[in-house]
């Protein structure tokens, strides 16, 4: 982890003017979508379908994990025209998942120090995120108020292995009581991002875990009988209850799955024009530079997406030829695909009147950026489309950009995104440990 300062700042600092705009309204498809952070700017459109897959190895496999560089002082990410982004605190150790709660405090997830910030943001530029809990957790992520609304009774904190709640309500800066254990026995190796997210009418929670390895390694052959007992495309062994977005009661009982074949679902939402559970996913390594592509999808109930025996539909991983012939038609393919390896942690739909009708109902997606790539990408907060009926387009537009500085050097890696209740849009990044703001001018 780098940063570039050393203690919290709520420094408030106007972007400078935007480059590289693309204006030109043109949609980046097929193989022209890839590119790399080179191509980025705000503006820049592009559509990627299943067709566009190239065959699995068809380049080889990069290893490339960035390297990370303090950021000047001077250094903004840029945004399209006609917006300004604003540096809301720094020097925080791993800021990840960011949450408002309904009195509109922003709650942060600092991971790595097993700790829940709240930041005060009404208070301005005086206010410093402070410590809202640092006991019983083990690498928090998703953040939940409940019951939703305005009156919430709890704070859900999903961990790596678990989740509890504590008691809650509006504008507290501590929690009001001790926590409570909801669930206890989720693995807590490999992909740690847990989320949490509950149905518009507070009946149903949802719970995403991650896969516990790249392509299910250590699994096991097949278990007597267990396609007929277990949900389509359920895995077994160690990756039992993984690759899946769970639901349950509020109160952690009645467990069922959602969805599986979902390799890492890190970050959930709920879609407010249809209250659909949207998930964005990290996909596998090791096939080449642009396969397979990562994605957001609205998740259906008993739908299965693909892992570890298939991505994109019915395309087989060769690491599992041969295996689960009986699942090759009935993989569904996702609503929106994005660059191989870009990484997308979080994703909040935009669902204010701030920034006008092109922006109401759309969602942003922050993409921490590839490792398995030889041309970086992601590193960035990209805009998906929706039509005026809720349905995604397919396309997907770079929003907040100007992450990396060199082929080799990031200062930024985007996490977590959320909406303000004033219509602001708020980015952490755990590169240098900053939180973002942008508005519209």
């Amino acid at each position: 982890m780098f940063r570039a300062f050393l203690t919290i700042s709520t420094i408030a600092l106007l972007a400078m003017p935007a480059f590289g705009q693309d204006t030109t309204g043109s949609v980046r498809m097929g193989a022209d979508a890839f590119g790399g952070w080179q191509d980025d700017a705000p503006g820049v459109t592009r559509h990627i379908t299943a067709k566009d897959l190239e065959a699995p190895n068809a380049s080889p496999s990069a290893s490339n994990s960035p390297g990370g560089v303090d950021r000047q002082e001077d250094t903004m990410p840029q945004v399209p025209d006609g917006f300004k982004v604003e540096l809301v605190a720094s020097g925080i150790d791993n800021p990840r998942a960011i949450r408002f709660s309904p009195n509109g405090d922003l709650f942060i997830a600092n991971s790595s120090k097993n700790q829940v910030l709240v930041l005060r943001t009404m208070q301005g530029a005086a206010a410093k995120p402070q410590v809202f809990v640092a006991d019983g957790l083990h690498q928090p992520y998703g953040i939940a108020f409940y019951p939703p609304g305005n009156d919430p009774q709890w704070i859900y904190i999903a961990n790596s292995n678990g989740l509890i709640r504590f008691p809650y309500k509006s504008g507290d800066l501590k929690p009001s009581g001790s926590p409570e254990a909801i669930l206890s026995d989720i693995p807590a190796s490999h992909h740690w991002t847990r989320d949490v997210v509950f149905s518009p009418d507070g009946k149903t929670m949802y719970y995403s875990v991650g896969s516990g390895s790249n392509v299910a390694e250590g699994m096991g052959g097949q278990p007597d009988g267990w396609a007929a007992a277990h949900a389509l495309g359920a895995t077994w062994g160690n990756e039992a209850r993984r690759a899946d977005v769970l639901a349950f009661d509020p109160d952690g009982k009645n467990e069922r799955i959602v969805a599986t074949g979902l390799r890492n679902c890190a970050g959930m939402t709920l879609q407010p024009a249809t209250g659909n559970i949207w998930c964005v996913v990290n996909e596998r390594d090791n096939l080449g530079n642009n396969v397979p592509f990562e994605y957001a999808t609205a998740v259906q109930q008993g739908a299965f997406y693909g892992w570890p025996w298939y991505y994109i539909g019915g395309n087989e991983d060769p690491r599992h030829a041969n295996e689960r012939p009986d699942l090759k038609d009935k993989v569904a393919v996702p609503d929106v695909l994005m660059q191989a390896h870009s990484a997308p942690l979080n994703i909040a739909f935009y669902d204010n009147d701030a920034w006008g009708p092109d922006y109401k109902g759309d969602a942003f997606v922050a993409l921490h950026g590839s490792w398995n790539r030889g041309t970086r990408t992601g590193y960035k907060i990209v805009r998906l489309l929706f039509d005026d009926n809720g349905k995604p387009t397919g396309e997907y537009q770079d929003f907040m950009t100007g992450f990396v500085t060199s082929d080799r050097d990031v200062w930024g890696r985007p996490v977590g995104v959320t909406i303000a209740k004033d219509g602001s849009l708020y980015v952490s990044e755990d590169g240098s440990g900053t939180i973002w703001k942008v508005t519209k001018e």
